[in-house]
């Protein structure tokens, strides 16, 4: 298969420049493992910054080479997390969500690269400041929590002008080759990537929610907020996740605080409902799930990706002089 090398997979000393997105409820410790015996470099998501779930999910990855992500208002209530993560030296810790820098020269003494997520122009030129060696640029496109003001496709490019010569990773509507060759035009040196990995053998989604997301399209998704009121997780407004719309989608979305004043309500009858009732429950999905059409290995999607991208930038466009 093809080889692409960037400046972020020199850095981290992986094959492909591709990273697993470390989704909560996706990317465990075997997703993990198979992106990075694949090439790729995988994350382990920290759910909420739980300490239990990180050493679970690193058993599962074995002894293979991964970084672990956190969602830094999580960590900032549950600072010892991060000691739990450093102990197993992750290969990164991925900080999102917040202000990265009070976290930095832990991570940089115990030998991690620091990669921070950001949605805002402001943000990268923060964690720039906080001593970032990788930072990704997510845009609201991305399925999951992300930010509302930038899409992927301007917010790059304006991240690597502004915080070059730091490697900056595109995140967000990007799930096959096309995308990443895309992301390469575009000034960055990989991607970053969830909702693809969601539908894989590996990932801790169950069957039902695998074929839920293969069967669904871009156009009925949105971000929202109701899915995190009703589970009663503290996700700031300014961070809304993207979702497959649903019947509760249609009942509560733009009514968030008669949502939040029957909660309790709201959360039995949510969780009365069976795990595959996706009338009712969350599908976290971005806008590039019409490109989720199976559910392959770890490996496949990687492959797969890789040589298209090389095809796409291989092939390119004519250029005609006038």
């Amino acid at each position: 298969m093809a080889t692409i090398e960037t400046a972020l997979t020199r850095l981290l000393g992986i094959q492909h420049p591709i990273l697993l997105a470390p989704m909560g409820s996706a990317a465990g410790g075997k997703l993990a493992a198979a992106v990075t015996h694949a090439g790729g470099l995988g994350m382990l998501g920290s759910g909420y910054a739980d300490a239990g779930a990180i050493r679970r999910e690193l058993a599962e990855a074995g002894n293979a080479r991964v970084g672990i992500g956190f969602i830094l208002w999580a960590l900032d209530k549950n600072p010892a997390a991060l000691d739990v993560a450093l102990d197993a030296k992750p290969a990164a810790v991925m900080l999102s969500f917040g202000d990265p820098q009070p976290y930095a020269a832990r991570i940089k003494q115990a030998g991690s690269r620091i990669i921070c997520q950001v949605q805002t122009l402001e943000q990268a030129k923060q964690a720039a400041a906080a001593g970032a060696d990788v930072i990704i640029a997510q845009g609201r496109d991305a399925g999951g929590h992300s930010g509302t003001m930038r899409g992927t496709i301007g917010l790059v490019p304006a991240v690597v002008d502004a915080v070059g010569p730091i490697p900056v990773v595109a995140a967000g509507g990007i799930a096959d080759g096309r995308g990443l060759a895309a992301a390469l035009s575009l000034g960055a040196s990989g991607v970053s990537m969830g909702t693809r990995f969601t539908a894989t053998v590996e990932s801790l989604w169950d069957q039902a929610m695998k074929e839920k997301a293969v069967a669904s399209g871009g156009d009925q998704t949105a971000q929202t907020r109701v899915f995190d009121i009703v589970r009663g997780a503290a996700w700031p407004a300014i961070y809304p996740g993207r979702a497959l719309r649903n019947d509760f989608f249609d009942q509560w979305h733009g009514k968030e605080d008669a949502l939040d004043g029957h909660r309790k309500q709201a959360e039995a009858g949510y969780l009365a409902s069976p795990p595959n009732d996706f009338g009712q429950r969350v599908v976290w999905a971005g806008e590039s799930v019409d490109l989720v059409r199976d559910i392959p290995t770890a490996r496949e999607v990687i492959e797969r990706i890789v040589d298209e991208a090389a095809a796409v930038l291989h092939g390119g466009a004519a250029l005609v002089r006038g």
